[in-house]
């Protein structure tokens, strides 16, 4: 038994040994150009008087709608970044519940000429309508950057930082959908994707294109494109419905076509009247309907079946990486960088873990 012990406990003996062996193996306590990690962690000294010299960073975070409750995660992740550096963080936005630029607009006008403001955040959903704004804050030396909606053509792209989903990510619901009709056995019937290019923003335009161009792919690979009608209107930006009513424009739109079987919805306007639409002509469970956005209105109609499926953008990041996009480029000088949140593809099976941590 002595043997038998003393055997065992040389082998822990040796067994921790080669553990604390490899603990330290590895590790590197200074840069190669012979300057510590810890040092040059630290925030540097003229930080945080950067442009109002008051003290303390504060950025402000403008959106296009904070009445509809998406941007509300968009809101948490800004404030969440800015608690981590210790900045100040104005949550601004439309009053709307949908769709406002023109707002928006009105709000970054005089938020730009405050003295206290070091960053400014934005979303963009009218192309072309943000140029002043860059050029007043570029005047008073104040970094910008875009998040959620894309405009390309915005003064000093390339040199502005953006976080936002890629309008390509519907494709995602474009497949889902495909697979859906598969799975439920329909052979034949109408597609429909409903929209308004009268809303201005480009970016739920692309995103029904790429949901079309998904669809008319899918059923092609799985030779059945003849048997469906997949239609988003005459420039596959979405068949126009009027926004102002869209429950009755998709439930007159069903009723038309007559063989609807499919549907998708690009924004949180038409999603959740895409529910309604559903839900009043009887057509839970037996259509495949997808849409866009994770709001309290998608989630209880994906509980309901009503809806099949949404597409989430991560939204808490679109809050959050702009911040602390800003904070690098004053901090440390870090060139403007671009984030993909993708697309976060929720269903009913799913719904039930969004929102737990306010990230969706």
């Amino acid at each position: 038994m002595k043997r038998i012990f003393s055997l065992a406990a040389c082998a822990a003996a040796l067994s921790l040994g080669v553990s604390n062996a490899y603990a330290q193996s590895g590790g590197v306590d200074k840069a190669v150009g012979g300057y510590s990690f810890e040092e040059a962690a630290k925030e540097a000294p003229a930080t945080k008087d950067f442009h109002s010299a008051d003290g303390h960073l504060t950025f402000a975070i403008v959106t296009h709608t904070a009445g509809n409750g998406f941007f509300d995660p968009v809101y948490v992740g800004a404030t969440v970044a800015g608690n981590l550096i210790g900045a100040k963080v104005l949550l601004l936005g439309s009053e709307s519940p949908t769709d406002d630029p023109a707002r928006e607009i009105e709000i970054l006008n005089q938020i730009v000429q405050d003295p206290t403001i070091d960053g400014l955040i934005m979303t963009t959903p009218q192309v072309g309508a943000y140029n002043d704004i860059v050029k007043a804050a570029e005047a008073k030396g104040i970094p910008i950057a875009t998040t959620n909606s894309f405009d390309g053509t915005i003064l000093n792209r390339s040199g502005i930082g953006h976080t936002g989903q890629d309008a390509s990510a519907a494709a995602i619901a474009g497949e889902a959908l495909v697979k859906c009709l598969a799975d439920k056995g329909i052979e034949k019937g109408s597609i429909v994707l409903p929209s308004s290019t009268a809303m201005g923003n480009i970016e739920v335009n692309n995103r029904v294109t790429s949901a079309f161009n998904a669809i008319v792919k899918g059923l092609k690979d799985a030779g059945k494109l003849d048997a469906f009608k997949v239609d988003a209107g005459p420039e596959n930006t979405g068949i126009d419905t009027n926004p102002n009513d869209p429950v009755n424009g998709i439930v007159t739109l069903f009723e038309s076509r007559g063989d609807v079987v499919g549907a998708f919805a690009g924004n949180n306007v038409f999603t959740p009247a895409l529910a309604k639409a559903v839900a009043q002509t009887g057509m839970t469970g037996k259509i495949c309907a997808y849409g866009f956005d994770l709001g309290p209105a998608q989630q209880d109609a994906m509980k309901s079946g009503d809806l099949t499926g949404a597409l989430g953008q991560q939204p808490f990041l679109q809050g959050f990486w702009p911040v602390m996009q800003l904070y690098l480029e004053i901090d440390r000088g870090i060139a403007a960088a671009n984030l993909d949140t993708r697309a976060q593809l929720v269903t009913k099976e799913t719904v039930e873990d969004v929102g737990k941590r306010f990230e969706n």
